[in-house]
């Protein structure tokens, strides 16, 4: 079994920056691909970024290209989103969430298999 704890969220004001971290408890983290998702109040669970197991590919919502970043640190068993330039729009609660099915990063969410128990992210206008 695989368990996935997050840290890191919380408020901030609209602009300001915030990073995530998902730490992973298991035998094979640097065999799983990685994702992040994010379900506001009354919405879809959506997906926001994925990286492959060993990094060299990512994968990005348009709504977040070009203001988050995804990585990972196989040796310390964290994946990690850096979230720059935050927009009110980005308040939801956040989820990590392993793929044991595929080297390379999906978007579909039914596709992950282990989920963290999410952390709220608030953006203040």
């Amino acid at each position: 079994q695989v368990q996935l704890v997050e840290s890191g969220g919380g408020l901030v004001q609209a602009g300001g920056s915030l990073r995530l971290s998902c730490a992973a408890s298991g035998r094979t983290f640097s065999r799983y691909a990685m994702g992040w998702f994010r379900q506001a109040p009354g919405k879809e669970r959506e997906f926001v970024a994925a990286i492959s197991q060993n990094g060299g590919r990512t994968s990005y919502a348009d709504s977040v290209k070009g203001r988050f970043t995804i990585s990972r640190d196989n040796a310390k068993s964290t994946v990690y989103l850096q979230m720059n330039s935050l927009k009110p729009e980005d308040t939801a609660v956040y989820y990590c969430a392993a793929d044991v099915g595929t080297l390379i990063p999906r978007p579909d969410l039914r596709r992950y298999d282990y989920w963290s128990q999410g952390t709220q992210v608030t953006v203040s206008a």
